[in-house]
């Protein structure tokens, strides 16, 4: 009697040993299963939002104040991001387009000049032309920065002696 609940045991534990726990059925991401009538992805359910998707559309919404932090940090992001096809001074000549890419069109182009800053930002964010969206690698505060340092560098190529205030337009005029 006391040998067969050991027998039983061991029989359990000797089935246990056939099955390969790192090999489990499972579906690929894409397949097609009965279960679901389609893929094994699954559609989100209606009116979800995804985490911290508030507060990126905020961020994206609403344009900085224009401070010198926030064209420093358009300059940094630009050099990073942007200068290797549109060049440091956003003319289109970065090293990219010297190694056989397609030139960019010149940020101190007309078209260029009387766009708005939403248009630069749906640039960055969504692509245009050969370029790539850069949603996923630049946060939209750093957009909204180069979007800043776009059109520094825009007034510093069309800028005339008029634009600059009285008190430094004397120092302009009286250095060699």
């Amino acid at each position: 009697m006391t040998r067969l609940p050991l027998i039983l045991a061991l029989a359990c534990l000797l089935a246990a040993c056939d099955q390969n726990m790192d090999q489990q059925p499972r579906y690929s991401g894409y397949s097609r299963v009965p279960l679901f009538r389609g893929s094994v992805l699954r559609p989100p359910p209606a009116n979800t939002i995804a985490r911290d998707d508030l507060a990126r559309e905020k961020s994206a919404g609403s344009k900085p104040a224009l401070t010198p932090e926030l064209l420093a940090r358009g300059r940094q992001r630009f050099g990073i991001f942007c200068s290797p096809c549109h060049g440091a001074g956003g003319d289109g000549t970065g090293i990219i387009v010297q190694r056989g890419m397609p030139r960019p069109t010149s940020y101190h182009d007309d078209r260029l000049l009387a766009a708005d800053d939403q248009h630069f930002f749906d640039v960055i964010t969504n692509g245009y032309g050969a370029m790539y969206s850069y949603a996923a690698r630049v946060p939209p505060a750093d957009r909204w920065a180069i979007v800043a340092y776009i059109r520094a560098l825009q007034l510093s190529r069309h800028a005339s002696l008029d634009d600059v205030p009285a008190d430094e337009r004397s120092k302009l005029e009286t250095s060699p």
